[in-house]
């Protein structure tokens, strides 16, 4: 008769390491915003945020640069793995938000007129 094989134990892995993983092998390779980083692992956007926040409170990540949004302003955080300086963010005075928007309705105005 055989002898009995004995079942393999197998490893078990939490999902939230593996998926950390991911994340930490993603801003290796290069910088990235949260967004981005969210596709790239499968972790939820929130969870992204509060990694990639505490990876640099910490010293391990820093801001490498800013991407705009769909104003223009820069909010867009872009992160990369390692010690370094953030990023200066560019930051628009009252007067400037202020005049680029006068500026947008003068072009809407124009526009108008012109199709009317």
């Amino acid at each position: 008769m055989t002898e009995p094989t004995q079942p393999r134990k197998k490893r078990m892995i939490k999902v939230g390491a593996i998926t950390y993983a991911q994340l930490i092998l993603r801003m290796l390779e290069g910088t990235y915003n949260c967004k981005e980083l969210a596709e790239l692992t499968g972790l939820h956007y929130v969870t992204v945020l509060q990694y990639t926040r505490e990876l640099r409170r910490a010293g391990a990540a820093h801001i490498s640069s800013w991407d705009k949004d769909s104003r223009g302003m820069d909010t867009i955080k872009v992160y990369k793995l390692g010690r370094g300086k953030d990023a200066k963010r560019d930051v628009m005075t009252r007067d400037e938000i202020a005049a680029r928007y006068r500026a947008k309705q003068r072009n809407l105005e124009l526009m108008r007129r012109m199709a009317a």
